[in-house]
């Protein structure tokens, strides 16, 4: 028994001439994953009373986004996943028109299809089910508890565990119906339902998510980078549920998206103190983030609320204090730079009498040419 394409089997004549009933479903939903397929029988048709029976000669519409399946006694016989009319034939071998579903559905059906010799015996059980190949979409999930995510960034030798609690939807879709049908639905009366199994997936993907985020700490993403890596994530879940979900149900994760991402306040203050670290990793970044810092010093200093005279006192401490630092930083970028073979700035101008960029006592910007500091009066050369 076979499937022949029916433009083949035809010849040439009329298609209705040469099927004894028609075999179809219609649209299937997102929530639809597999049917029974219906019977349509024709006024030529030689078999009005079994629909348990595929009369010779039938005929079997297959749509885009659909995999028909031809069950003989309980076992698979015939699969067809390719769109298109095809005539049921009992004197030709088995066949398998995979379509888009690849090689994995044609090792499948090597293994479990069958072949019955009844003939026209009333004994017989066969069915044509159709499942849904499309993209099952619209399944929400959300983490009940904090997903472990190591936060990792060598640049500032940052690596901390963070507690992360996501939500947001993914897809999946049937990647080989022969097992789908063998492990999960059978010989079902009408139709199965993503409903009948959704939660079982949920609880499955979700206990899956946590390691495969944690897999995306190896490429040292912030947690706020995870939304945009979703292409990684799917393929990390696949790698998890390849034998729950792939081996033993004929399913693959298509596609996640993530809506929420939720990171503990104490955990983001702690990575942006990390990050903040980091512009003083060198003599000349910190200077920069003193003279800041010396400059707002000088500002509040000048609005002390004690009258003139604290004012006075306080911006004298602040320059002393805040200029004195600045200066020693921006002398050690100078040895910094000169160790590293480039050319020296403020430090060497000063030493070749020249006008520094920065003056040396309180870090304030200097124009060329300046031989006293406006802001502190110091010489400069």
């Amino acid at each position: 028994m076979g499937l022949i394409k029916a433009v083949v089997a035809a010849g040439g004549s009329v298609l209705a001439d040469q099927w004894k009933e028609l075999f179809y479903t219609d649209s299937l939903d997102k929530d639809t994953l597999m049917v029974r397929g219906k019977k349509k029988t024709s006024g030529k048709s030689s078999n009005h009373g079994n629909d348990n029976i595929i009369t010779n000669g039938s005929g079997l519409l297959v749509n885009d986004g659909q995999c028909a399946i031809i069950v003989d006694q309980g076992e698979i016989a015939e699969v067809c996943a390719e769109p298109g009319y095809y005539t049921y034939d009992q004197s030709t071998e088995p066949t398998i028109f995979n379509g888009d579903l690849g090689k994995g559905i044609k090792d499948s059906f090597e293994r479990f299809k069958v072949r019955f010799t009844y003939g026209g015996d009333t004994g017989k059980d066969q069915r044509i089910y159709y499942f849904n190949t499309k993209e099952i979409i619209d399944n929400k999930f959300g983490t009940p508890n904090p997903i472990m995510y190591r936060v990792v960034d060598n640049s500032i030798g940052l690596d901390i565990d963070a507690s992360l609690k996501c939500s947001g939807v993914y897809s999946f879709k049937i990647a080989d119906p022969i097992i789908f049908y063998k492990n999960v639905v059978g010989n079902v009366t009408s139709e199965y339902t993503k409903e009948e199994i959704e939660e079982q997936l949920k609880a499955e993907f979700i206990q899956s998510l946590s390691p495969a985020i944690s897999r995306l700490s190896t490429l040292e993403l912030r947690p706020s980078e995870l939304p945009g890596h979703v292409k990684e994530l799917a393929d990390y879940l696949n790698e998890d549920l390849s034998t729950l979900w792939g081996e033993n149900r004929g399913l693959k994760v298509q596609n996640v998206a993530i809506s929420t991402l939720t990171v503990p306040e104490d955990i983001q203050e702690e990575i942006r103190a990390a990050q903040k670290a980091k512009l003083n990793r060198t003599a000349g970044m910190a200077a920069a983030q003193t003279a800041a810092a010396y400059q707002d010093a000088m500002r509040g200093a000048a609005t002390n609320e004690g009258g003139a005279a604290g004012a006075f006192v306080g911006m004298g401490m602040a320059q002393g204090m805040g200029g004195q630092a600045t200066a020693n930083l921006f002398e050690m970028a100078q040895n910094e730079q000169a160790a590293a073979g480039a050319a020296p700035t403020d430090a060497g101008a000063a030493a070749a009498g020249e006008t520094p960029k920065f003056c040396p006592e309180c870090g304030t910007k200097l124009a060329p040419g300046t031989k006293f500091c406006p802001e502190c009066g110091k010489k400069l050369f």
